[in-house]
């Protein structure tokens, strides 16, 4: 006897994981449209119709759960601290690298921080809430591939100081960047 088990209500974090690895080495959907910025890194939403063809259908459901922005990064430039709000997801690096600073929340004590290079190939997943800033340190333009779900709504900024992780405010997605 087989269970067949209802679709999750949304997106995990692994199923993020695989629709930005899946996207980021189809070039041929996005390539055409990157663009670069000097002044701030350039984002683009990427509509679900648009790439569900190229896409093992296997993905489709977390597809349309989901929320796809292409970014670009020209050297130095990238992000604030920041976390997601209550979605979670994944970014994926289709070209150039780019740095990513993770900095956890101490329970009592000064938050943990870590730092991590990420090539071309590279895949983070993370949860609801996951603070995090990404740099592009390197000396030639990048582009990645982010999930969301659910849907990116806004993301919360912060700084550290001697009491710990601090929010210094919200930006709403697409709006305010």
């Amino acid at each position: 006897m087989t269970t067949v088990l209802p679709p999750a209500p949304t997106t995990a974090p692994a199923g993020a994981a695989a629709l930005a690895v899946a996207l980021a080495v189809r070039t041929d959907l996005w390539a055409h449209r990157v663009e670069y910025r000097e002044e701030s890194r350039w984002t683009s939403l990427l509509d679900p119709a648009d790439v569900a063809d190229a896409l093992d259908p296997s993905l489709h459901a977390e597809l349309h759960a989901a929320q796809v922005w292409l970014l670009s990064w020209l050297p130095g430039q990238g992000t604030p601290l920041h976390d997601h709000g209550a979605s979670a997801g994944a970014f994926a690096v289709a070209r150039g690298g780019l740095t990513e600073r993770v900095v956890a929340r101490g329970a009592g004590r000064a938050p943990h921080q870590s730092t991590t290079d990420l090539a071309a190939g590279r895949v983070r997943y993370f949860g609801a809430h996951y603070v995090h800033q990404v740099v592009n340190t390197l000396h030639e333009p990048a582009v990645s591939l982010h999930v969301y779900a659910p849907r990116l709504t806004l993301m919360n900024t912060y700084r550290i100081d001697d009491g710990g992780l601090v929010r210094t405010g919200t930006e709403r997605a697409g709006v305010d960047w």
